[in-house]
Protein backbone atom coordinates (compact mmCIF):
# COMPACT_ATOMS: atom_id res chain seq x y z
CA UNK A 1 0.00 0.00 0.00
CA UNK A 2 1.41 3.40 -0.78
CA UNK A 3 1.86 6.21 1.73
CA UNK A 4 -0.84 8.62 1.72
CA UNK A 5 0.57 12.12 0.50
CA UNK A 6 1.68 14.92 2.38
CA UNK A 7 -0.50 17.97 2.71
CA UNK A 8 1.97 21.52 2.28
CA UNK A 9 -0.06 24.44 3.28
CA UNK A 10 0.75 27.00 0.92
CA UNK A 11 -1.08 30.86 0.36
CA UNK A 12 -2.52 31.28 -3.28
CA UNK A 13 0.38 33.69 -4.26
CA UNK A 14 1.99 32.84 -7.87
CA UNK A 15 5.24 33.29 -5.39
CA UNK A 16 3.92 31.64 -2.93
CA UNK A 17 2.82 28.53 -5.26
CA UNK A 18 6.16 28.55 -6.73
CA UNK A 19 8.22 28.49 -3.20
CA UNK A 20 5.76 26.00 -1.88
CA UNK A 21 6.36 23.68 -5.00
CA UNK A 22 10.48 23.97 -4.49
CA UNK A 23 9.57 22.61 -0.73
CA UNK A 24 7.16 19.76 -2.26
CA UNK A 25 9.53 18.84 -4.89
CA UNK A 26 12.45 18.68 -2.56
CA UNK A 27 9.99 16.66 0.48
CA UNK A 28 9.15 14.05 -2.17
CA UNK A 29 12.55 13.02 -3.13
CA UNK A 30 13.33 13.00 0.98
CA UNK A 31 10.40 10.92 1.73
CA UNK A 32 9.36 8.95 -1.61
CA UNK A 33 5.63 10.16 -0.64
CA UNK A 34 3.31 12.04 -2.57
CA UNK A 35 2.85 16.12 -1.67
CA UNK A 36 -0.03 17.85 -2.20
CA UNK A 37 -0.41 21.45 -2.36
CA UNK A 38 -3.54 22.86 -0.02
CA UNK A 39 -4.22 26.44 -1.08
CA UNK A 40 -5.43 28.42 2.10
CA UNK A 41 -6.31 32.50 1.71
CA UNK A 42 -4.99 34.45 4.22
CA UNK A 43 -6.47 37.89 5.61
CA UNK A 44 -3.67 39.28 4.56
CA UNK A 45 -4.12 38.30 0.55
CA UNK A 46 -8.09 39.13 0.67
CA UNK A 47 -7.57 42.80 2.48
CA UNK A 48 -6.70 46.04 0.69
CA UNK A 49 -5.33 47.62 3.25
CA UNK A 50 -1.68 49.10 4.05
CA UNK A 51 0.02 46.51 5.70
CA UNK A 52 0.69 48.84 8.82
CA UNK A 53 -2.78 48.96 8.78
CA UNK A 54 -3.80 45.48 9.11
CA UNK A 55 -1.27 44.59 12.03
CA UNK A 56 1.67 44.07 9.57
CA UNK A 57 3.57 40.91 10.67
CA UNK A 58 0.98 37.68 10.98
CA UNK A 59 -1.58 38.63 8.31
CA UNK A 60 -0.31 36.25 5.81
CA UNK A 61 0.54 33.57 8.56
CA UNK A 62 -2.16 32.91 10.71
CA UNK A 63 -4.55 30.81 7.94
CA UNK A 64 -1.85 28.57 7.47
CA UNK A 65 -0.68 28.71 11.05
CA UNK A 66 -4.60 27.50 12.34
CA UNK A 67 -4.65 25.18 9.70
CA UNK A 68 -1.46 23.14 10.61
CA UNK A 69 -2.82 23.14 14.06
CA UNK A 70 -6.32 22.00 13.31
CA UNK A 71 -4.84 19.42 11.02
CA UNK A 72 -5.80 20.23 7.69
CA UNK A 73 -2.40 20.18 6.62
CA UNK A 74 1.03 18.37 7.42
CA UNK A 75 3.15 21.19 7.09
CA UNK A 76 3.18 24.70 5.45
CA UNK A 77 6.00 27.00 4.24
CA UNK A 78 6.17 30.78 4.85
CA UNK A 79 8.29 33.22 3.76
CA UNK A 80 10.34 34.23 6.69
CA UNK A 81 9.66 37.66 6.61
CA UNK A 82 6.19 37.41 7.21
CA UNK A 83 6.76 35.16 10.24
CA UNK A 84 6.20 37.14 13.65
CA UNK A 85 9.07 36.94 15.83
CA UNK A 86 7.41 35.00 18.91
CA UNK A 87 7.76 31.51 17.33
CA UNK A 88 4.41 29.43 19.28
CA UNK A 89 5.16 26.82 21.52
CA UNK A 90 3.01 23.83 19.62
CA UNK A 91 4.33 24.75 15.99
CA UNK A 92 8.09 24.03 14.96
CA UNK A 93 10.13 26.12 12.67
CA UNK A 94 11.60 22.65 11.08
CA UNK A 95 13.60 24.13 8.51
CA UNK A 96 15.15 26.94 6.85
CA UNK A 97 16.49 26.07 3.65
CA UNK A 98 19.41 27.93 1.84
CA UNK A 99 18.62 31.79 1.20
CA UNK A 100 18.01 33.01 -1.84
CA UNK A 101 19.15 36.53 -3.06
CA UNK A 102 18.13 39.04 0.11
CA UNK A 103 18.69 42.20 -2.16
CA UNK A 104 15.41 44.09 -3.20
CA UNK A 105 15.74 45.34 -6.64
CA UNK A 106 14.09 48.32 -9.04
CA UNK A 107 11.55 47.58 -11.88
CA UNK A 108 11.72 50.62 -13.73
CA UNK A 109 10.49 52.39 -17.18
CA UNK A 110 13.14 52.55 -19.66
CA UNK A 111 15.61 50.32 -18.26
CA UNK A 112 16.62 53.25 -15.93
CA UNK A 113 18.94 52.14 -12.31
CA UNK A 114 18.47 53.92 -9.27
CA UNK A 115 20.56 56.32 -9.77
CA UNK A 116 19.40 57.61 -13.34
CA UNK A 117 15.46 58.16 -12.18
CA UNK A 118 14.31 61.74 -12.87
CA UNK A 119 13.94 63.74 -9.58
CA UNK A 120 10.54 63.51 -8.20
CA UNK A 121 10.22 59.94 -9.85
CA UNK A 122 7.33 58.31 -8.75
CA UNK A 123 8.32 54.79 -6.93
CA UNK A 124 6.12 52.38 -5.21
CA UNK A 125 6.44 50.60 -2.06
CA UNK A 126 4.85 49.25 0.36
CA UNK A 127 7.45 48.91 3.05
CA UNK A 128 7.99 51.48 5.31
CA UNK A 129 11.71 50.34 5.76
CA UNK A 130 12.05 50.53 1.93
CA UNK A 131 10.54 54.28 1.80
CA UNK A 132 12.97 55.11 4.68
CA UNK A 133 16.12 54.08 2.83
CA UNK A 134 15.21 55.21 -0.74
CA UNK A 135 14.50 58.43 0.47
CA UNK A 136 17.68 58.67 2.54
CA UNK A 137 19.95 57.25 -0.37
CA UNK A 138 17.85 59.97 -2.88
CA UNK A 139 18.85 63.01 -0.15
CA UNK A 140 22.61 61.65 0.10
CA UNK A 141 22.25 62.27 -3.97
CA UNK A 142 20.85 65.50 -4.32
CA UNK A 143 17.96 64.00 -5.69
CA UNK A 144 14.28 63.38 -5.02
CA UNK A 145 12.00 61.09 -5.35
CA UNK A 146 8.12 60.54 -4.61
CA UNK A 147 7.54 57.03 -2.33
CA UNK A 148 3.80 56.09 -3.17
CA UNK A 149 2.38 52.86 -1.26
CA UNK A 150 1.17 49.87 -2.81
CA UNK A 151 -0.18 46.67 -2.34
CA UNK A 152 -0.48 43.61 -4.26
CA UNK A 153 1.21 40.73 -6.07
CA UNK A 154 4.62 40.94 -8.41
CA UNK A 155 2.65 41.20 -11.66
CA UNK A 156 0.29 43.62 -10.05
CA UNK A 157 3.05 46.00 -9.01
CA UNK A 158 5.34 45.60 -11.94
CA UNK A 159 1.77 46.65 -14.40
CA UNK A 160 2.01 50.17 -12.36
CA UNK A 161 5.52 50.68 -14.19
CA UNK A 162 3.97 48.83 -17.25
CA UNK A 163 0.72 51.48 -17.22
CA UNK A 164 3.14 54.34 -16.52
CA UNK A 165 0.98 55.23 -13.63
CA UNK A 166 4.86 55.01 -11.77
CA UNK A 167 8.58 55.60 -12.65
CA UNK A 168 9.53 52.43 -10.61
CA UNK A 169 8.76 49.47 -7.78
CA UNK A 170 10.87 47.84 -5.91
CA UNK A 171 10.29 44.02 -4.67
CA UNK A 172 12.43 41.13 -3.38
CA UNK A 173 15.22 39.80 -5.63
CA UNK A 174 13.80 36.41 -4.13
CA UNK A 175 10.12 36.74 -5.40
CA UNK A 176 11.57 37.72 -9.08
CA UNK A 177 13.69 34.96 -9.04
CA UNK A 178 11.27 32.12 -7.92
CA UNK A 179 8.26 33.09 -10.02
CA UNK A 180 11.35 33.54 -13.28
CA UNK A 181 11.15 36.86 -13.95
CA UNK A 182 14.51 37.65 -12.51
CA UNK A 183 14.52 39.80 -16.28
CA UNK A 184 12.24 42.32 -15.25
CA UNK A 185 15.23 43.94 -12.79
CA UNK A 186 16.73 47.28 -14.04
CA UNK A 187 18.58 47.28 -11.15
CA UNK A 188 19.72 45.70 -8.26
CA UNK A 189 19.84 47.61 -4.97
CA UNK A 190 23.01 47.35 -3.22
CA UNK A 191 22.57 46.56 0.59
CA UNK A 192 25.16 49.21 1.09
CA UNK A 193 22.16 51.29 0.50
CA UNK A 194 18.83 49.11 0.79
CA UNK A 195 18.96 46.74 3.84
CA UNK A 196 16.50 44.16 2.97
CA UNK A 197 13.90 42.94 5.74
CA UNK A 198 15.06 40.90 8.41
CA UNK A 199 15.32 37.08 7.26
CA UNK A 200 14.26 38.60 3.35
CA UNK A 201 14.82 35.56 0.87
CA UNK A 202 15.02 32.94 2.84
CA UNK A 203 11.80 30.61 3.44
CA UNK A 204 10.07 28.90 6.58
CA UNK A 205 8.88 25.51 6.67
CA UNK A 206 6.74 24.66 9.56
CA UNK A 207 4.77 21.56 11.19
CA UNK A 208 3.64 20.95 14.68
CA UNK A 209 5.93 20.57 17.64
CA UNK A 210 4.49 17.14 18.08
CA UNK A 211 5.01 15.67 14.28
CA UNK A 212 8.36 14.17 15.51
CA UNK A 213 9.28 11.80 12.27
CA UNK A 214 8.08 15.07 10.14
CA UNK A 215 10.18 16.87 11.84
CA UNK A 216 13.35 15.09 11.76
CA UNK A 217 12.72 14.67 7.53
CA UNK A 218 11.84 18.12 7.19
CA UNK A 219 15.24 19.27 9.03
CA UNK A 220 17.18 17.81 6.23
CA UNK A 221 16.48 20.85 4.49
CA UNK A 222 17.49 23.39 7.14
CA UNK A 223 20.89 25.31 6.15
CA UNK A 224 22.84 26.43 9.45
CA UNK A 225 24.27 29.24 7.41
CA UNK A 226 21.33 30.98 6.55
CA UNK A 227 19.43 29.65 9.80
CA UNK A 228 22.09 31.39 12.00
CA UNK A 229 21.86 34.77 9.86
CA UNK A 230 17.83 34.87 9.73
CA UNK A 231 18.27 34.26 13.94
CA UNK A 232 20.62 37.24 14.56
CA UNK A 233 18.17 39.61 11.81
CA UNK A 234 15.15 38.34 13.76
CA UNK A 235 16.46 38.53 17.37
CA UNK A 236 17.44 42.26 16.38
CA UNK A 237 13.46 43.45 15.14
CA UNK A 238 12.54 41.08 18.19
CA UNK A 239 14.84 44.06 20.51
CA UNK A 240 13.59 46.93 18.33
CA UNK A 241 10.08 45.49 19.29
CA UNK A 242 9.40 46.17 15.93
CA UNK A 243 6.90 44.24 13.87
CA UNK A 244 7.72 43.69 10.16
CA UNK A 245 5.34 46.90 8.88
CA UNK A 246 8.52 48.73 11.42
CA UNK A 247 11.08 50.84 8.74
CA UNK A 248 13.75 48.03 9.95
CA UNK A 249 16.40 47.17 7.82
CA UNK A 250 18.96 44.34 9.01
CA UNK A 251 21.00 41.64 7.03
CA UNK A 252 23.70 39.23 8.60
CA UNK A 253 26.88 37.40 6.66
CA UNK A 254 29.49 35.54 7.18
CA UNK A 255 32.61 36.54 6.45
CA UNK A 256 35.39 35.07 6.28
CA UNK A 257 38.36 34.01 3.25
CA UNK A 258 37.06 30.74 1.09
CA UNK A 259 35.38 28.13 2.76
CA UNK A 260 36.88 29.13 6.46
CA UNK A 261 34.24 31.08 7.94
CA UNK A 262 35.07 33.19 10.75
CA UNK A 263 32.66 35.69 11.70
CA UNK A 264 29.17 37.46 11.51
CA UNK A 265 28.48 40.46 10.71
CA UNK A 266 25.20 42.03 11.29
CA UNK A 267 24.08 45.47 10.14
CA UNK A 268 20.27 47.19 11.06
CA UNK A 269 19.23 50.55 9.97
CA UNK A 270 16.04 52.15 11.23
CA UNK A 271 14.40 55.45 9.75
CA UNK A 272 12.15 57.68 9.30
CA UNK A 273 10.11 56.98 5.97
CA UNK A 274 10.88 60.36 4.48
CA UNK A 275 14.58 59.40 4.76
CA UNK A 276 15.58 62.64 6.98
CA UNK A 277 17.09 60.54 9.76
CA UNK A 278 18.31 56.92 9.73
CA UNK A 279 19.49 54.95 12.62
CA UNK A 280 22.18 52.84 10.80
CA UNK A 281 24.82 50.36 12.67
CA UNK A 282 27.08 47.31 12.11
CA UNK A 283 28.20 45.01 14.69
CA UNK A 284 30.96 41.75 13.91
CA UNK A 285 30.82 38.63 16.42
CA UNK A 286 32.34 35.05 15.95
CA UNK A 287 29.82 32.41 13.87
CA UNK A 288 27.30 31.53 16.34
CA UNK A 289 27.44 28.32 16.84
CA UNK A 290 23.87 28.36 19.04
CA UNK A 291 20.58 29.39 18.87
CA UNK A 292 21.17 31.92 21.83
CA UNK A 293 24.64 32.74 20.03
CA UNK A 294 22.85 34.84 17.38
CA UNK A 295 20.01 35.75 19.75
CA UNK A 296 22.45 37.45 21.51
CA UNK A 297 24.63 39.22 18.57
CA UNK A 298 21.32 40.95 17.13
CA UNK A 299 20.08 41.94 21.21
CA UNK A 300 23.64 43.57 21.04
CA UNK A 301 23.24 45.26 17.79
CA UNK A 302 19.60 46.68 19.05
CA UNK A 303 20.96 48.01 21.91
CA UNK A 304 23.34 50.13 20.11
CA UNK A 305 20.66 51.71 18.08
CA UNK A 306 18.46 51.53 20.70
CA UNK A 307 21.02 54.18 22.80
CA UNK A 308 21.56 56.08 19.37
CA UNK A 309 17.72 57.23 19.21
CA UNK A 310 15.86 54.36 17.37
CA UNK A 311 13.36 53.95 19.62
CA UNK A 312 11.77 57.33 18.87
CA UNK A 313 12.11 56.31 14.74
CA UNK A 314 9.54 53.85 14.64
CA UNK A 315 6.18 55.87 15.70
CA UNK A 316 4.88 53.78 18.41
CA UNK A 317 6.22 50.55 19.92
CA UNK A 318 4.12 48.32 20.99
CA UNK A 319 4.47 47.57 25.13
Amino acid sequence: MTESALRLGTRRSKLAMAQSGQVARAVRQLTGRPVELVEITTYGDVSREHLAQIGGTGVFVAALRESLLRGEVDFAVHSLKDLPTAQPDDLLLAAVPLREDPRDVLVARDGLTFDRLPSGARVGTGSPRRMAQLNAYARAHHTQIQTVPIRGNIDTRIGYVRSGELDAVVLAAAGLNRVGMTDEATDFLSVDFVLPAPGQGALAIECTADNVQLAAVLSQLDDPATRAAVTAERSLLAALEAGCSAPVGALADLLGDGQDLTEMRLRGVVGTTDGSTLVQLSTTGSVPTSHGDAIALGRELASEMLAKGAAGLMGERAH
